[in-house]
């Protein structure tokens, strides 16, 4: 209880959350930084992914391409910009870091979830007449959104959390923070900083459920999406029989 003591006073000094070096000013930073690079990496990678997984094709050979990312430490990979002509970029080498490492997991998951889509399903949208942009958009991305979705959310927490070591190469976030507790032994304050780290991660990865459970497709997609084995529907949302013969009695036969 010594250290969590330690940690909670830390954090309960007013002093500790206000100036250049407070919490509120390297929350800011960690946020921008973990924001921007994510933003970037969604815009290189689920463009992609889509439609290599609507196409078929590449995917395989993109998803290992991307997976270097991953191989490299991101550290490593900051260690080495700092020494490049980027070290007076500001916050740049951490944004391009962190995109390498955020960019897996979205590829990924993306082309994965346009993969699985049931060939069956597909077949019998573009059988009612459907485009290939409309297949796309009605059918396939629908289908794809829960995979989509993981993705974005595990490249999130992994960005937040990664973004701490920028602050090993002189980068600002809250790392600084747990940083500054090494230089001063300060195990409570190293401490705080990891929290303040983990908790950040857990707010983003609650948003993220939230807005995955407020823009969810799939209410809207068991209505429209066509059902390969199914005839027309009726209004109560039942297929429809065809009558095969009418007996003497106006009774009607069904198929």
């Amino acid at each position: 209880m010594g250290v969590l003591g330690d940690a909670w006073g830390w954090l309960t000094t007013g002093a500790n959350w206000s100036g250049d070096g407070g919490v509120w000013h390297r929350l800011e930073e960690h946020v921008v930084v973990s924001g921007v690079a994510l933003a970037i990496a969604c815009a290189i990678a689920l463009p992609l992914a889509l439609l290599l997984g609507h196409l078929g094709k590449g995917g395989a050979l993109a998803i290992n391409i991307s997976n270097v990312g991953r191989a490299v430490p991101v550290f490593a990979v900051l260690a080495l910009f700092m020494v490049s002509p980027l070290r007076n970029s500001g916050s740049v080498p951490t944004i391009i870091a962190l995109v390498l490492f955020a960019v897996p997991p979205l590829l990924t998951n993306a082309y994965v979830g346009m993969r699985e889509v049931d060939p069956a399903v597909v077949e019998a949208a573009r059988g009612m007449g459907m485009s290939g942009r409309q297949v796309f958009v009605r059918v396939e991305l629908p289908l794809a959104y829960p995979m989509i979705m993981t993705g974005l959310r595990s490249a999130a927490v992994q960005v937040v959390a990664t973004a701490t070591i920028a602050a090993m190469v002189g980068q600002g976030g809250l790392g600084r923070i747990i940083t500054a507790g090494f230089n001063t032994y300060d195990t409570g304050q190293v401490v705080a900083g990891a929290l303040l780290v983990a908790l950040l991660a857990l707010l983003v990865e609650g948003a993220l459920v939230a807005l995955d459970r407020l823009i969810d497709p799939a209410p809207s997609l068991a209505e429209t999406s066509p059902d390969p084995g199914a005839g027309t529907p009726t209004d109560g949302g039942t297929p429809a029989r065809t009558p095969d013969r009418a007996t003497d009695h106006g009774a009607t036969t069904t198929v």
